[in-house]
């Protein structure tokens, strides 16, 4: 057989934290990075050198493998790197992680319970859909979007056509996706890593708590769970093996009276993920990268329960964050601007002092997120 050569240089499309943090957990592991980014003072220029798209040749001749930390990542760069090299999660997963239509279809394909929904044309498919799926419901693009961004919630009829204005109509996307209303009690999501060889790891279900659609807290494990494990393994099993994925994903549910109900994917490391860095075994990061490079998994079973809390906007005092127990810092590196996620805290004590910790960590941060 065959011994394949080890991967030196992984190239990466996406320079953000989470190429930072992709090539953080790169380096102990003697392998390099690089990345595609027009932003030549990216957080990920810390880790490795960063090209430009007008310098994509010299990118891609760079590396032995390739991954991404953003799923919007062009399909034509994508396609153009298959052609040649390893693209690792496969640009089939973006194709679907890219269209929020694509997506639901193949849950629908995959028996993988998901919220009732329309594809909307025109004004006149929206009100056909607002009386198919009652309101309220949630139009968004099938495209873009993200914290919350390109969507608007119809609770109303007097709703509709201002939605159908500001979403059809003012940015000229079509199709839209209608969305049925569902009643949760809570967010969670589950990610697991996939190797090369087929081999899967699940980290802990983890609870997320949102504000304006940006992500504010995660907890992990989540807690009353274990219930809800088995089906969030097998949802997202079966999506990394219909995508013959490589990489680490994240299968982001609501939690009903009836069960897990899917609501996106994300072919990626994420943010709900970052607690693993101190709190997994092998985080999420250094998991991806021995994926892609064809190393055995490691451990995802968890070290201690965590809370994960976002840095968003306005950067804490350190001087105050720092003096209190088990918290870890980290900052990506970025200009502090109103919505815009700058780092995260983890707070981990292993004892009772948990909550206690986690309240005096969000004391300290300028922008709380309602928490």
């Amino acid at each position: 057989m065959t011994k394949l050569a080890p991967v030196r240089t992984i190239g990466i499309f996406g320079g953000g934290q989470l190429g930072l943090m992709l090539g953080d957990a790169a380096r102990p592991l003697g392998i390099n990075t690089v990345f595609l980014e027009d932003a030549a003072n990216c957080p990920a220029a810390l880790t490795g050198q960063v090209f430009t798209n007008a310098e994509f040749e010299r990118f891609e001749s760079s590396c032995d493998t390739f991954t991404l930390e953003f799923e919007n990542t062009p399909l034509v760069s994508a396609d153009r790197i298959e052609q040649k090299h390893q693209l690792f999660p496969p640009s089939k997963a973006l194709f679907i992680a890219q269209d929020r239509l694509n997506e639901k279809n193949l849950f629908q394909e995959l028996n993988i319970t998901t919220v009732p929904f329309l594809a909307v044309n025109s004004l006149d498919e929206l009100n056909n859909a607002s009386h198919q799926l009652g309101l309220p419901l949630v139009l968004k693009t099938t495209r873009g979007g993200y914290d919350g961004k390109g969507q608007f919630v119809i609770k109303t009829t007097q709703d509709i056509e201002t939605a159908w204005q500001e979403l059809g109509d003012a940015t000229n996307i079509a199709p839209l996706i209608a969305e049925g209303f569902i009643q949760f009690s809570r967010e969670v999501s589950i990610i697991a890593v996939r190797s090369q060889s087929g081999e899967i790891r699940y980290y802990p279900l983890v609870e997320n708590t949102h504000h304006h659609g940006i992500l504010a807290k995660t907890v992990a494990p989540a807690p009353n769970s274990e219930h809800l494990t088995e089906q969030a393994q097998d949802n997202i099993k079966k999506l990394l093996e219909h995508l013959n994925y490589v990489g680490v994903m994240t299968l982001e549910l609501f939690v009903t009276n009836e069960g897990l109900i899917a609501n996106e994917i994300a072919p990626r490391v994420h943010n709900s993920g970052h607690w693993s860095i101190e709190g997994a075994v092998c985080s999420q990061f250094e998991n991806h990268i021995r994926a892609v490079a064809g190393l055995p998994l490691g451990s995802t079973d968890i070290v201690q329960p965590s809370v994960m809390l976002n840095v968003i906007g306005q950067f804490p005092n350190p001087k105050d964050l720092l003096g209190i127990r088990g918290v870890h810092f980290h900052h990506y590196h970025k200009d502090e601007r109103e919505g815009r996620k700058i780092g995260h805290i983890t707070v981990m004590t292993g004892d009772d002092t948990l909550d206690e910790a986690v309240s005096q960590a969000i004391a300290c941060l300028p922008n709380k997120l309602g928490l």
